[in-house]
């Protein structure tokens, strides 16, 4: 695929993404403040612990129906739903164009908030607006959706949906999302350098040094700023900035906690003269297939102190150069916001409003952003597979996942996205903490966070709706009820409290906007550690485990038909000890020793650049890769051959082994060949 073409039609695509595109102010208004406080209400200390019991009991009662619908009587044994005689179809079935109970209701769907922390608020608002069933003493019955305030591991969930993935809070930390990007800056470096160039510390610190001290040796007039951050810091937590690898503070931060450091970007994009930031919403809606959401609207956090460029005079204002908003509120500058386009919070679609009265291409804006974070969830979900493998083995009983991430991006002066961070766990408070007198503060709504966090957060239950096509096919048979003289009424149908046979009629159109498959084609080809990841999975052995003994990696390198005369067993062998030993060191997991997915990548690498050598890495990678699959798809197909009939086949319909000295021939998952490929979505300059 050509760049040009690539990038005109992601951005033409981006339309419904793109622009002032705000929430319905009616989503979040007066009526979800009142149910916010009946929700505090519900939480109080007075709350009997009989409530839990009752849960349980729940049980041995009838299916609830949800608020506002109207559950006609039960006819008596033997007749149909208007008193009629039931028809005696064969088998006990019902004749054709009967309708079934579930016509006259569909259950509510069953929240367990238990967990939900921080975010109980929102949530409460959100299920009411759904007229959904929360138990916010949890419930010893299985619910259909359990929501999370921290971890996948808050509980022991055997079913239904939770909120939070096994690892993601260890995949979007400091030093392993760094890492995750930086392979991708390998293999891909014109695709991924949104993302600030970085170092791990204290592994890295030499070489930071160096590569610092030779870039200021061929260019004297360059005189960066770097930004280090703590990789366990949160909410700005320990980040400071410094002008040269010998800052005395540098040297406490290697003896402390591990860090990483990065450039620091200098030209910000201002707005009244401030620099900000922007947290936007995103849906991982499943791992396999991939599926990825953005909310059309966001947060824009400001600094409280009017920008300069870092000088060694000016780098400990933190309310200059940090965006955090849990820093800038202690400052005496910080302003509450009382509409979406004011104060130091303002919704994003706001300065998208702004932008675009300058005459910004907000369509290109939008574009940009899509891109960064589809590619950097593509970085992240490989050993998110393996996460997921090791608590939720195929096979077994466990509940599906889906997760709400924080993106917080940084819009430079030349409008081009970069990345500073992703929250697993994104704040989804709605009100703010306010100083009424010094000392004395109050937590107050925040206008600006109800509206898009609640948003958020119902959409992403309308979107995980286990019952969802339940309702559409109840939706549709009232609007279409077949013909037949056992159809109700319109009064036996079942309504909403506002008349409405729709259930969600009342609710705004959903905010979050699918950029994941459906921009597939332009980013598939990018998936090539996740290709690896899947081998990586395949020879694991036993389940549940998420490093590759030397026996597995053997098993690798003679399935694929890796070794030769120039690579024997017995170099495999020293290679895996001498890469796994490094690995182990650096990481700070060792539940179980091994070669770690990052590892196994490495070694990869090393294969790759062995038996495909003419070649740019990512195709000899991507060979590589296209090699292995097409041998153990052989070997599948022999295994399935050999248990049907007990023999071999003599031919395989794949043909002839591809040759080692060529890219493979077959183009697996979105392959493209030598040439294409470059999917570039460079920002134009604007002044």
């Amino acid at each position: 695929m050509q760049r040009g073409s690539s990038e005109r039609e992601l951005a033409a695509e981006a339309t419904a993404a793109a622009g002032p595109v705000r929430v319905d102010p009616g989503a979040s208004g007066e009526p979800e403040r009142k149910a916010r406080e009946e929700g505090a209400a519900a939480r109080a200390p007075a709350q009997p612990r009989a409530a839990e019991e009752g849960d349980a009991r729940l049980l041995q009662r009838p299916p609830s129906t949800p608020p506002g619908f109207r559950m006609k009587p039960a006819p008596a044994r033997g007749l149909g739903p208007l008193g009629k005689p039931r028809g005696k179809g064969r088998g006990g079935k019902r004749s054709p164009g009967r309708r079934s109970d579930e016509y006259y209701s569909v259950r509510p769907v069953t929240v367990d908030s238990s967990k939900a922390r921080t975010s109980l608020d929102a949530l409460k608002i959100s299920i009411r607006q759904l007229q959904w069933k929360e138990f916010p003493f949890g419930r010893r019955s299985p619910c259909d959706i359990y929501w999370h305030g921290v971890s996948f591991h808050d509980n022991n969930i055997f079913s239904g949906q939770v909120n939070k993935f096994p690892g993601m809070t260890e995949m979007v930390r400091k030093i392993t999302l760094s890492r995750a990007v930086r392979i991708m800056q390998n293999l891909f470096p014109e695709e991924y350098n949104f993302y600030p160039r970085s170092w791990i510390l204290p592994d890295e610190f030499q070489l930071f040094t160096a590569q610092v001290q030779m870039v200021k040796d061929g260019d004297p007039s360059w005189k960066p700023t770097f930004i280090v951050k703590p990789d366990g810091g949160c909410q700005g937590d320990g980040i400071y900035l410094i002008k040269d690898p010998s800052d005395i503070r540098l040297a406490g931060t290697l003896q402390r906690r591990p860090a990483v450091v990065q450039e620091y970007i200098c030209k910000p994009l201002l707005i009244d003269k401030l620099k900000f930031d922007i947290r936007l919403y995103v849906l991982l809606k499943s791992l396999d297939p991939l599926e990825i959401y953005i909310a059309k609207d966001g947060l824009s956090r400001f600094c409280t102190e009017p920008y300069q460029e870092p000088t060694p005079k000016n780098l400990h204002h933190i309310f200059m150069h940090l965006t955090n908003y849990s820093l800038n509120i202690h400052s005496g500058n910080f302003v509450h916001s009382d509409s979406t386009s004011t104060g130091s919070k303002r919704t994003f679609s706001s300065i998208l409003c702004r932008l675009s009265s300058k005459g910004v291409d907000i369509k290109k804006v939008w574009s940009d952003i899509i891109s960064l974070v589809i590619k950097t969830v593509i970085a992240l979900t490989p050993e998110l597979k393996v996460f997921y493998q090791s608590d939720i083995p195929a096979g077994r009983p466990g509940p599906t996942c889906f997760q709400i991430l924080g993106f917080d991006i940084l819009l430079m002066k030349n409008l081009k996205p970069i990345l500073l961070e992703v929250n697993a766990n994104p704040s989804m408070r709605i009100e703010h903490e306010q100083e009424l007198s010094p000392g004395v503060f109050e937590n107050v709504p925040s206008l600006v966070d109800e509206e898009v966090k609640v948003a958020v957060i119902r959409d992403t239950l309308r979107l995980m709706d286990p019952l969802r096509k339940k309702r559409e096919n109840q939706s549709q048979q009232l609007e279409n009820p077949p013909a037949g003289k056992e159809d109700p009424s319109d009064n036996d149908l079942p309504i909403t409290s506002e008349g409405n046979p729709k259930p969600e009629a009342h609710l705004p159109s959903i905010c979050l906007k699918q950029v994941f498959p459906k921009y597939a084609k332009q980013f598939n080809y990018l998936r090539l550690v996740d290709r690896m990841a899947n081998l990586f999975i395949r020879f694991l052995g036993i389940k549940g485990t998420m490093k590759l003994g030397p026996t597995g990696f053997r098993t690798f390198i003679r399935n694929c038909k890796l070794s030769s005369s120039s690579l024997s067993m017995a170099a495999v062998d020293i290679l895996y000890i001498d890469i796994t030993r490094r690995w182990n060191s650096m990481t700070l997991d060792q539940r179980d020793s091994g070669m770690c997915l990052q590892a196994f990548v490495e070694a990869f690498f090393y294969l790759a650049q062995r038996k495909f050598k003419m070649l740019p890495l990512h195709q000899q990678v991507a060979s590589l890769v296209d090699l292995c699959e097409y041998h153990l798809s052989l070997l599948d197909e022999k295994r399935l051959v050999c248990g049907r009939s007990g023999r071999f086949g003599s031919r395989h319909p794949h043909g002839r082994v591809p040759q080692e000295a060529t890219p493979a021939a077959p183009l697996v998952e979105g392959h493209l060949p030598p040439g294409t490929g470059k999917l570039s979505h460079s920002t134009r300059a604007l002044s």
